[in-house]
């Protein structure tokens, strides 16, 4: 029971309990009075009651301060869950409200810490342990040294190169560690250059196609993280294609001042449930599809980031009749 909860001030709290702790001791002390009491005696009951009502007046002003120490030595033991009762409407009040908002930042940090711990390791395992079983094999002749084997074991490699390289990125980004440098640049020669860049690094069936409208079209930003953002883009697009698709890469000059840059693939598509879900670290709409064609599950994330940082948006959409479009807009 907290009786003195709906007090707007801790001032005011204080003051009634001074005020009806020196009644209730000038009332006990005229009815010890009446009754005949000696005056020790009447002293004596009236110090009881009154400490017995600053007791009952008080607790809703002192006990969030203990529960608050308590759930600090609780969050000092690693256990984030804790929380204090946060009923009353004055500075105590407002002060344990701000302790439970900041012990659930704390506790959200704590498992997106020990969810990145696990994923990381779940990703550094599977290159490490298919890289192991094979130089295991060359070394016991099981598996002859010819280009083939070769070139499964320097995949592996890159694919831990490239894993390491995007989660350098991704805490230098989140730590503020990466400026951008913005500048305004040519959207056709970016989006053609990584264009090239994704032929050579992905050959196969996969057609790809770039349309700029206007062709002198420009943006405002940092062209090394742009041309990073649309790399992971096109990298995702044709992982996600299959051998006779198609990807298209496209910009236009939209309203309101707005640079648009789309890649549309013919892939399986996003569910609409999961299209936000997409840019968090690690996700994946189909594991163990990206994770055996070598997705990290980091290039959507990074890309989100950089894109932010821009001031712009990126979203994912479905495509009829199959298919996803990655819509990027950047200020112009």
């Amino acid at each position: 029971m907290r009786p003195l909860d709906r007090l707007p001030s801790i001032k005011v709290k204080l003051a009634v309990v001074i005020v009806a702790t020196v009644v209730g001791t000038v009332l006990v002390l005229r009815l010890g009075a009446r009754l005949g009491l000696q005056l020790p005696w009447r002293v004596l009951a009236a110090s009881a009651i009154g400490l017995l009502g600053v007791q009952v007046l008080a607790r809703g002003t002192t006990s969030p301060l203990r529960e608050m120490a308590s759930a600090v030595t609780a969050m000092a033991r690693g256990d984030h869950s804790v929380r204090v009762t946060a009923t009353s409407r004055d500075e105590v009040g407002e002060l344990a409200r701000a302790f439970n908002t900041m012990a659930a930042q704390l506790d959200d940090v704590d498992r997106q810490r020990r969810e990145l711990v696990a994923n990381v390791s779940h990703e550094l395992r599977t290159p490490i342990g298919a890289l192991q079983a094979l130089l295991e094999n060359l070394a016991d002749g099981v598996e002859p040294s010819d280009r083939a084997t070769l070139r499964v074991a320097l995949a592996q490699t890159e694919r831990l190169g490239r894993l390491v390289a995007q989660l350098l990125d991704l805490s230098r980004m989140e730590s503020g560690a990466l400026v951008l440098r913005p500048v305004r640049f040519p959207v056709r020669l970016l989006l053609e250059q990584a264009l090239r860049e994704c032929e050579l690094s992905e050959p196969g069936g996969v057609r790809l196609k770039v349309c700029v409208q206007p062709g002198d079209l420009a943006a405002e930003g940092d062209p090394e993280r742009m041309h990073q953002v649309v790399a992971n883009l096109l990298d995702n697009a044709v992982r996600h294609s299959p051998p006779d698709g198609r990807v298209w890469l496209s910009a236009h000059a939209a309203s309101a001042g707005v640079t648009t840059i789309v890649v549309t693939d013919e892939g399986p598509g996003i569910p609409e449930h999961e299209a936000q879900r997409v840019f968090e670290r690690f996700y994946r709409t189909d594991g163990a599809r990206s994770a055996r064609d070598g997705g990290t599950g980091l290039g959507l994330a990074i890309a989100r980031w950089i894109v932010d940082a821009h001031g712009g948006a990126i979203r994912a959409e479905g495509r009829e009749p199959h298919g996803c479009r990655v819509v990027v807009e950047l200020p112009r």
